[in-house]
């Protein structure tokens, strides 16, 4: 791989995960409107660009490929469920200003994944990765055993990502192709659910040129940072791809604290901690097992 391709792969991996990491701002511009519309908007207009994207690119004899495959389509049917459910439990999450918790199901995301591999996938956890994992449940049983509750909104967040991650990974198809899938799979839902709305939102005719660019740009706030994360994956491995994940979650835990003011209790603190401790471990494990594939 040269050093050109490498950088560039660099620049698009840090654009995605940025993207990511500052979403939360836009969706804060749209704490006015419920999170079930927000995700309708966000079905509706990443559907049509990742339509045009799909077409511009010629890519659209692999959508009709799956269209003959009833099993991959079954399989992104669960996966449309579990993404849609994802995206509307992070709208309403920054929309009532639990930015931490989310910002903390994507940091336990990458161990969530180890333990799925170890379940279904017959990878197994080397030592390490154990005391990662470890680390991670005490963080998480903390709050159970301070204040008996759970961080339900982590570690829903967490667990739908893993979960679709694992099942797009039984399906051959690129991001790009298998999300408008997706999208277009969810799409009469949305498009039901929409006819339906009595919001003073849901008629675009009614609504102010500001509100209809913010609510169509859920297209772009959803497209975008994949097509450079498609862009970053096909220019470094997917190893080294992994250690920029942190950006997403470490800037979300930011702005919660420094811009929307957040309060961090001790508590949580320590949950944090904890999980960070695993990350660490876990990130640590990982550079000593595959050197060679950094830089």
């Amino acid at each position: 791989m040269t050093t050109s391709i490498a950088r560039h792969g660099t620049l698009f991996a840090l654009a995605a995960y940025l993207m990511w990491g500052v979403a939360p701002i836009y969706f804060k511009q749209l704490a006015g409107i419920s999170a079930p519309e927000v995700l309708i908007h966000r079905v509706v207009w990443s559907f049509l660009l990742l339509l045009v994207v799909i077409l511009l690119a010629g890519r659209w004899n692999k959508v009709q490929q799956l269209f003959r495959q009833p099993k991959y389509l079954a399989l992104l049917t669960l996966s449309s469920v579990l993404i849609a459910g994802n995206w509307g439990l992070f709208i309403w999450a920054v929309s009532h200003d639990m930015m931490l918790e989310a910002s903390l199901g994507y940091y336990i995301n990458p161990l969530f994944n180890v333990v799925v591999g170890m379940l279904f996938l017959g990878e197994r956890l080397r030592p390490l990765q154990w005391g990662a994992v470890a680390l991670a449940a005490v963080g998480v049983l903390i709050p159970l055993l301070q204040l008996g509750t759970l961080p339900w909104v982590a570690l829903t967040l967490a667990s739908s990502f893993c979960l679709y991650g694992l099942i797009r990974k039984q399906i051959p198809v690129d991001a790009l192709t298998g999300l408008l899938l997706e999208t277009a799979l969810l799409l009469p839902l949305a498009l039901v659910y929409w006819a339906n709305l009595d919001s003073a939102s849901s008629d675009l005719s009614a609504n102010t040129t500001y509100l209809n660019t913010l609510l169509i740009s859920a297209g772009v706030v959803t497209t975008l940072p994949l097509l450079c994360f498609a862009a970053a994956a096909k220019r470094m491995p997917l190893s080294t791809l992994g250690f920029f994940q942190y950006i997403g979650p470490s800037c979300m835990f930011l702005l919660a604290i420094g811009l929307y003011g957040e309060v961090l209790q001790l508590e949580r603190l320590i949950t944090f901690g904890f999980i960070w401790a695993g990350l660490a471990l876990f990130t640590y494990d990982s550079l000593r097992k595959k050197p060679d594939t950094l830089g």
